[in-house]
C-alpha cells in the first residue's frame, strides 16, 4: 500500500490526530404494585457486556446478606495511576453498560471527567430503595422501608471497599432511576456530603404520600448552603409519580441555598423505561457544567493556549475539591493547533509537556514526534516514533497499527538521510 506523504494537508492531520487523541397514598395500592413491578422488570433487563473490570462480592454484616458489585474502570486504568471520581449506581446491572458508554463518549469529547463506575445488583430493591412502608398496605410490600440501612451498607461497606481496592477521588455521585430515582433524593438529605452530585431518573416521590418530598422541605428550611448538584427528570408519565416531581420541582423553585444547582427536565418522548439513558447523559452534563474548555465561536479552537487551560482546570479543581490536571488529549489538541498554524516551536514545547505529564502514553511521544518529523528534525523524531510502537505494544493501544507505520516511515527517511550523508563525503 503506498504510504501517505506524512504532511500532504497539516490541518486534516492536525484534525485526524486531535480525534485520536481523544480516544486514548399517594398512588393506589395497585399502582404501586404496578410501578414496583415495572421497575423490577427494567431492572433485571440487561446484562452488561464489554467491561474487562469485571465484578466482586461483599458480604454484608449491615443487610445480612452477600451482595454483588459490578465495576467499570476507564480505558487504560490498568497503565496508569491516575486517580477518578466514582459514579454510583442502584440497579447496576440494567445500567451499566449504557451508562459506562455515555461516559466514554462524554469524556472523549471533554465535556466530563472520565469516571469509574460502580453498579449495585439487587436482592430486594423495594426493601433497599424506599425510606419507609406505607401503613395499612399488604404483604406485597412487607419489606419496604430499608433505605436507611441499605445507605448504611453503602456509606459503611461498599464506599470504604471501593476506595480500598481502586484509586479514587474524593468525588461522588448517585444515579438511581425509579425508586432508585427516590433513593438518591433520600439520600441526598439524609447523608448530605456522602456524595456530591446526585441523579434521579423518574424518581417515585409519590412513595407514602409524598414522604420525601416534604422532607427535603425540611432540610432545605434549616439550610443555608449546601455545595451540591442535583439533575432530576421523568418521561411521559401522567398521574401520581408526574404530579410528585411538579411538587418537587416547585419545592426547588422556591429554595436559595449557596452553593446548591439543581435541574429537572421532562422528556415527553420517553417512558418509564426509555427515559434513563438520556437522563444519565443529561445528569453528567449538568454535574460537569462547566468542564469544557473556553473555545473560539468561530473556529472552535482552545483560546489562550496551554496557559488558559491551565488556569481553567484550576478553577474547576477548585469547584470539585480536588487537583485536576490538564488532560492529556487537551494538551495534545493545543499542540497541533499550533502545529497547523505554523508555530512548530510552540507545537514542540506543548507535546514535551505532554510527554513529561503522561509518560506513559504511546500517543504523546507519536504527537511530539511529529512536530520534530515537520520541522525538520526526523532524527529525533525516529526514536520517539519507536518508543510510540514500542508503548502502544505494551499498553495494547487501539492505535498501534498508527505508531508502527509512522517509525517504519521515519525510520526509512534517516536511512536515506545517513546514505546521503555518506555519499557526500
Amino acid at each position: 500500500m503506498k504510504t501517505v506523504p506524512a504532511f500532504s494537508c497539516a490541518i486534516n492531520r492536525a484534525r485526524f490526530q486531535s480525534l485520536r487523541s481523544f480516544g486514548k397514598h399517594a398512588c393506589a395500592f395497585s399502582g404501586m404494585l404496578l410501578l414496583v413491578a415495572l421497575s423490577a422488570a427494567a431492572a433485571s433487563a440487561q446484562t452488561p457486556a464489554g467491561y474487562s473490570a469485571g465484578k466482586f462480592t461483599i458480604t454484608s454484616a449491615v443487610l445480612g446478606e452477600e451482595r454483588t458489585i459490578l465495576v467499570r474502570t476507564p480505558a487504560g486504568y490498568e497503565a496508569n495511576t491516575v486517580k477518578y471520581p466514582v459514579l454510583y449506581m442502584t440497579d447496576g446491572d440494567a445500567h451499566l453498560g449504557h451508562t459506562s458508554g455515555t461516559i466514554e463518549f462524554l469524556a472523549r469529547n471533554g465535556r466530563i471527567s472520565e469516571l469509574i463506575v460502580v453498579g449495585i445488583t439487587n436482592t430486594d430493591r423495594t426493601r433497599d430503595l424506599t425510606p419507609t412502608r406505607p401503613t395499612g398496605e399488604d404483604n406485597h410490600l412487607a419489606t419496604a422501608g430499608g433505605a436507611d440501612k441499605f445507605l448504611k451498607f453503602i456509606e459503611t461497606e461498599l464506599i470504604p471497599e471501593v476506595e480500598k481496592r481502586y484509586r479514587v477521588q474524593p468525588y461522588r455521585i448517585l444515579a438511581g432511576h425509579s425508586l432508585g430515582g427516590l433513593f438518591a433524593i433520600h439520600t441526598m438529605i439524609s447523608r448530605p456530603g456522602l456524595f456530591k452530585s446526585y441523579v434521579a431518573v423518574s424518581p417515585s416521590l409519590q412513595w407514602d404520600n409524598q414522604v420525601v418530598v416534604k422532607r427535603a422541605d425540611d432540610f432545605f428550611k434549616s439550610r443555608k448552603e449546601f455545595n451540591a448538584t442535583l439533575f432530576m427528570s421523568l418521561g411521559n408519565e401522567p398521574g401520581a409519580i408526574s404530579e410528585s416531581f411538579k411538587s418537587f420541582k416547585d419545592l426547588l423553585s422556591t429554595i436559595t441555598v449557596k452553593g446548591f444547582e439543581w435541574e429537572a427536565q421532562q422528556m415527553e418522548d420517553e417512558d418509564h423505561g426509555s427515559v434513563v439513558l438520556r437522563s444519565h447523559y443529561a445528569g453528567l452534563r449538568k454535574t460537569y457544567s462547566g468542564w469544557q474548555v473556553p473555545r473560539d465561536q468561530q473556529t472552535g479552537l482552545v483560546t489562550g493556549g496551554l496557559p488558559a487551560a491551565e488556569a481553567h482546570y484550576k478553577k474547576l479543581s477548585e469547584k470539585f475539591g480536588y487537583a485536576i490536571p490538564v488532560p492529556e488529549n487537551l494538551i495534545n489538541l493545543i499542540g497541533y493547533q499550533y502545529l497547523a498554524a505554523g508555530k512548530g516551536e510552540d507545537a514542540i514545547t506543548t507535546f514535551k509537556t505532554n510527554v513529561d505529564r503522561y509518560p506513559m502514553s504511546a500517543n504523546v511521544y507519536d504527537s511530539l514526534a511529529e512536530a520534530y518529523e515537520k520541522n525538520g528534525r526526523i532524527d529525533l523524531a525516529a526514536p520517539l516514533y519507536e518508543k510510540a510502537a514500542s508503548l502502544g505494544a505494551q499498553n495494547k493501544d487501539p492505535n498501534l497499527a498508527i505508531y508502527k507505520t509512522n517509525y517504519a516511515r521515519a525510520s526509512e527517511k534517516v536511512k536515506v538521510a545517513e546514505a546521503a550523508k555518506k555519499n557526500e563525503k
